[in-house]
Order: C-alpha cells, then sequence, then structure tokens
C-alpha cells in the first residue's frame, strides 16, 4: 500500500508555492465529456479518465498539505443526462471507491459525502457508506463528494432542519444555518477551481463560497494534472483576501 510523504519545504518553494495555501479547496471537475468527443469516444470514456484525473488530484491535495478538498462529482441537476451515462458514471464512482479506499485509509484520509444519497442506486449507497464508515475516525485530507448535490437544495435542507428544531427565530444567525450544512465542521471554502474554460457555479456550494476565491482554467478535467492544480494554487496565493473590508 502507498503512502504519500507530505511533501518538504524545499519541494514546496520549488513549486513556487511560498505562503499560506487554502485550507479548502472546491474543485468543478468540468469537461469530461468534450475531452471524450475530441478523442471521438463514448462520454464514459472521459468518465474514466475523469476518475484517474481525481485518483491524481486527490493524492496530491493529500502531499501538500491541503485540509479539505470537496470536488462536484453529480450534481442533482445531473438526473437529467441520459440515463446509460449515469449507470456508467454510478459504476465508476463505485468502481474508484472499491478500488482506492485501502490506499486512502492508509494515508489517513477522511471521506464524506456532500448531499442526499437516498435515490442512489443501492450498490453506489453501499460503497459510500463502507467507505465513510472505514475512514471516519482518520485525520488527514478530508476529502469530500458532492454527490447528488445541490447547492440551493443544501440551503432549503439546513432552513427546514433549523425550522423543525423549535429554535426562536430571532436567534437564527448565518452560524446556525452553517451548522446545518452538509458541510458543518469543514473549515471554511477558500478556493473554488473549474476547469474547461466555464465561469460559474453551476449551484456548488453557494453558500459556502460566499468570500471564496475563484480560479478558472481552460484545461480539461481529465487533462488536470499536478502541475495545472498548483499553478492554480499559486494564483490564489497571489491575490489579497478583503472579506468586505477596505485593504489600505
Amino acid at each position: 500500500m502507498k503512502i504519500y510523504d507530505r511533501y518538504s519545504d524545499k519541494e514546496m518553494a520549488d513549486f513556487g508555492l511560498k505562503g499560506t495555501l487554502p485550507q479548502h479547496v472546491g474543485i468543478i471537475m468540468d469537461g469530461n465529456g468534450r475531452w471524450a468527443t475530441k478523442r471521438l469516444m463514448p462520454r464514459p470514456v472521459g468518465h474514466r479518465a475523469g476518475m484517474e484525473a481525481l485518483h491524481v488530484i486527490v493524492r496530491e491535495s493529500h502531499r501538500l498539505g491541503i485540509k479539505a478538498l470537496s470536488v462536484y462529482a453529480f450534481s442533482t441537476e445531473n438526473w437529467k443526462r441520459p440515463m446509460q451515462e449515469i449507470n456508467a458514471l454510478f459504476s465508476l464512482l463505485t468502481e474508484y471507491f472499491e478500488k482506492e479506499i485501502d490506499e486512502l485509509n492508509a494515508n489517513k484520509v477522511k471521506i464524506i459525502v456532500l448531499g442526499d444519497l437516498s435515490p442512489m442506486p443501492e450498490k453506489v449507497k453501499n460503497a459510500m457508506n463502507k467507505a465513510m464508515e472505514r475512514t471516519k475516525d482518520n485525520d488527514g485530507l478530508r476529502f469530500c463528494i458532492a454527490l447528488n448535490y445541490g447547492g440551493r437544495s443544501e440551503i432549503l435542507r439546513a432552513v427546514k432542519n433549523v425550522s423543525a428544531s423549535g429554535v426562536d427565530p430571532e436567534k437564527i444567525d448565518e452560524k446556525l444555518i452553517s451548522d446545518n450544512l452538509y458541510t458543518a465542521g469543514l473549515p471554511e471554502l477558500d478556493l473554488v477551481i473549474r476547469t474547461a474554460g466555464e465561469q460559474r457555479l453551476s449551484n456548488f456550494m453557494l453558500w459556502q463560497a460566499a468570500y471564496a476565491e475563484f480560479v478558472f482554467t481552460n484545461v480539461l478535467w481529465p487533462d488536470f494534472d499536478p502541475e495545472e492544480y498548483r499553478r492554480c494554487l499559486i494564483e490564489f496565493m497571489k491575490r489579497t483576501r478583503r472579506f468586505g473590508k477596505v485593504v489600505e
């Protein structure tokens, strides 16, 4: 089983990563279908290539010392896609966790699902629940998979939970809402990366992204490698984060 050591300070400096890294990175993994189409291949081939890219980026996040990585795997809107493509994607997700769980666990990665698993096929639910149960006590990278996830439905769910608790409306604040989101307990979202040239959130982590930085890259997700990932991180580290304040 491969254990991946963190990069040394010298290696980080050689990469140009001097300064404060984001604690929590969110990635909208876009471009699998276009990657396949460019190669005259079926879309599921692009999804498989995307899973290989995901393996590499999770490992890289661990080695860089990122605290949390959240990836948009399947949105509430993705049910509108052809069922053949949906089934192929679910099969790949199940395969990924069945194959990768030993390595993830050995590297102390904690797996968290963001979203509602209830409509998922039993095989997907079982694979995800087993992965979460096995890694629940790990204290390394928190690897969050947004699955059957939508930012609006997440906020609606949080509001319903708060309402059902019977709390006095005057006592409802941002922290209470945040504590009822799927991301409760995670570091604040610092950076959102979207691949494949699109420049929108597509219902991804709407509440959490309020003060996040955004980096858009034209690279299609299957081609998103550690070098491009580090370029996005360097772009983040160059920015001055104001959080609404005036910075002299």
